[in-house]
């Protein structure tokens, strides 16, 4: 055999050796991380629990500039008075009122966007809202009221009636963006652990990933605190382990 010939030979044997000795390599994509869209709603909602004016003037900004319309983004601060109350709410909505003033100003026309769909239901709130809580945990609602739910019906009806069916209902923001925002909030106002557990449950049924949530925890340190952020992670971890059951 020519010297060429056993050369290739050889290779071709080293080839064929090294394909059944290695482990396939895998092409599958990373996991998706959150649209800059989706950021600007994590940061909006960890700074308006906060009352941190200043940045939460340049991240709406930052969020009309990613795609937000008005209306998704006053939707947001509407929503976070049920997390965080009115006063932040509030003034998160005149914050954005200031901020699309000078925008207009310099000649920027944001997108309004579309506005929530009218509620053709005639079924009563409370069974609407019972509906949409189950739909974002993916468990009925069966049996007797517990915890604080039984130690205080009103709390359970104004749940059900005004955050998850008069908020939750309307359609200007899918189910994953309100989770962001709704996760966004309580990991940045801490000592709301067991709130928190649940939407972070919540948000993985509804079609967030780990990888998306770990994001989250990302843009609430940079945005509050690493304290903050660790917390929310320790809690990811537990939820992930849910899930897995």
């Amino acid at each position: 055999m020519r010297p060429t010939h056993y050369f290739a030979a050889a290779l071709a044997g080293l080839l064929l050796f090294l394909s059944i000795a290695m482990p396939a390599q895998t092409h599958a994509s990373p996991p998706e991380p959150l649209t800059s869209r989706q950021q600007t709603i994590v940061t909006i909602s960890a700074l308006t629990a906060t009352g941190d004016l200043p940045k939460l003037h340049a991240a709406l900004g930052q969020g009309l500039d990613a795609g937000l319309s008005v209306n998704e983004a006053k939707e947001v601060l509407v929503q976070l008075y049920a997390y965080c109350g009115f006063p932040r709410s509030l003034q998160g909505l005149n914050t954005l009122i200031r901020v699309l003033e000078e925008r207009k100003a310099r000649g920027i026309k944001d997108e309004m966007g579309r506005e929530a769909s009218p509620i053709t239901s005639v079924a009563p709130k409370y069974e609407r809202g019972k509906q949409n809580l189950e739909t974002l945990t993916g468990q009925p609602e069966a049996g007797l009221k517990t915890g604080v739910n039984a130690f205080s019906p009103e709390i359970d009806r104004f749940l059900k009636e005004h955050l998850f069916a008069d908020i939750f209902e309307r359609d200007v923001l899918s189910y994953p963006d309100r989770e962001l925002a709704t996760i966004s909030t309580l990991v940045s106002l801490g000592g709301v652990e067991p709130m928190l557990q649940a939407h972070l449950g919540m948000g993985l049924h509804v079609g967030l990933t780990a990888a998306q949530l770990q994001h989250v925890m990302a843009l609430d340190e940079a945005a509050v605190s690493p304290k903050a952020a660790d917390a929310g992670r320790a809690l990811l971890v537990k939820a992930l382990e849910t899930k897995k059951k």
